[in-house]
């Protein structure tokens, strides 16, 4: 697993020696990437579920301005802390250890990209778009970026969010939501 492009460009990146994290493939956030380059510069990321902080790192790399990574697993945090360290980005990269509930909570400012990679079996994608949404935490014009099986159907609307594109990569897929305006959308 390596940075894709950008200020770090082929830095390869610690992984687990076991199969307890599931990193994104090169191949899907090559995709995802290009699918949000309009979105990195300057911006402000929560790589929530953040595993290696593989999303996370990619956008700092690309020029993204801050980045919180939220893992519950402190084994995982432990990968993200020497990656952060391997990329010189102590100073953009902010790490909040727990839940994603309680995380969230934590995160003093509004994203304008969020990644959401949760395990697949857990079940949490629905309530993090919840609580992404309780929170205010999107910015105007920022997207949520979900990856989640191929066979899992995610909703065209879901907490206020409005899904733009969906892309398949084999077994996963790749969803990007966007806010939108009740209000404008009943007029």
């Amino acid at each position: 697993m390596r940075i894709i492009a950008g200020e770090f460009k082929g830095r390869k990146l610690f992984t687990p020696k076991n199969d307890i994290i599931r990193p994104t493939s090169d191949k899907v956030k090559e995709a995802v990437f290009s699918m949000i380059a309009a979105n990195i510069v300057d911006s402000v990321v929560i790589d929530l579920f953040s595993g290696t902080g593989n999303l996370g790192l990619e956008a700092l790399s690309r020029g993204a301005k801050r980045c919180y990574f939220v893992d519950k697993s402190r084994a995982s945090m432990k990968i993200i802390l020497q990656n952060i360290a391997h990329c010189n980005q102590d100073e953009k990269a902010k790490t909040i250890i727990g839940d994603f509930e309680k995380a969230l909570r934590k995160i003093p400012e509004k994203a304008d990209i969020i990644f959401l990679d949760p395990p697949y079996e857990a079940g949490l994608l629905t309530d993090c778009f919840y609580f992404i949404s309780e929170l205010s935490l999107l910015s105007e014009g920022g997207v949520i970026v979900a990856e989640h099986k191929n066979a899992e159907s995610l909703p065209d609307t879901i907490s206020g969010f409005t899904k733009i594109k969906e892309k398949q990569y084999g077994s996963i897929a790749i969803s990007i939501y966007s806010a939108f305006d009740l209000e404008e959308d009943n007029i």
